[in-house]
């Protein structure tokens, strides 16, 4: 079965908006996204993101400008944990499965969707390959998502980084509707996904 979604949030995390156009076929997803924000600094961006079976994360290209200069990092997984961005491998993110872009809540959607933490009780830890909005530049992270509970549209999904806690809700198919501290969906439709 194939899913197509135009999701729109309110990115209060940078003061801005962005729209992604989401493809969800199987068990795996496809998007391409548009961005702008004011925090950290003023920018703009867009990625694309493809994954492989069970979610996992196959490519992030990601392409951002500020006023002082543009930045762009194609992050890759060869599929047994390791990675590379630029040709250069980044062994501090090996066994990762997932990539996480900064201030993008469609990011939330691989892990909570490869264990049905949007449709019953667990709780899971990850290791990410974070990506810092708008320097593009990737770090290791841990991260942990906990199912809360069922919610008339979805679920509630806690998400845990350091010290850092928010209470995530999902739709049915494991998208944010609204991730408190970070977004809120504006708007969503079926459609096709742009050329």
């Amino acid at each position: 079965m194939v899913t197509s979604h135009v999701l729109t949030w309110e990115v209060t995390g940078s003061q801005g908006y962005e729209t992604s156009w989401i493809e969800l076929r199987g068990t795996t997803l496809q998007a391409r996204g548009r961005a702008v924000g004011t925090r950290p600094e003023v920018y703009w961006l867009s990625y694309d993101l493809d994954t492989d079976e069970d979610f996992v994360t196959r490519e992030l290209h990601v392409r951002a400008a500020t006023a002082h200069g543009s930045h762009e990092l194609r992050l890759l997984h060869d599929g047994s944990g390791r990675w590379t961005a630029g040709g250069k491998q980044l062994p501090e993110i090996d066994g990762a499965l997932d990539c996480d872009l900064g201030l993008c809540p469609l990011t939330n959607t691989m892990p909570v969707l490869r264990h049905g933490l949007h449709l019953a009780p667990g709780e899971r830890t990850f290791l990410m390959a974070w990506v810092s909005v708008p320097d593009l530049t990737v770090h290791a992270s841990r991260q942990t998502y906990t199912h809360l509970g069922r919610t008339d549209t979805g679920a509630l999904v806690r998400y845990a980084s350091g010290d850092f806690r928010s209470d995530v809700e999902f739709d049915a198919e494991g998208l944010v509707i609204d991730y408190p501290g970070l977004a809120h969906r504006m708007s969503a439709s079926a459609a096709a996904r742009p050329e």
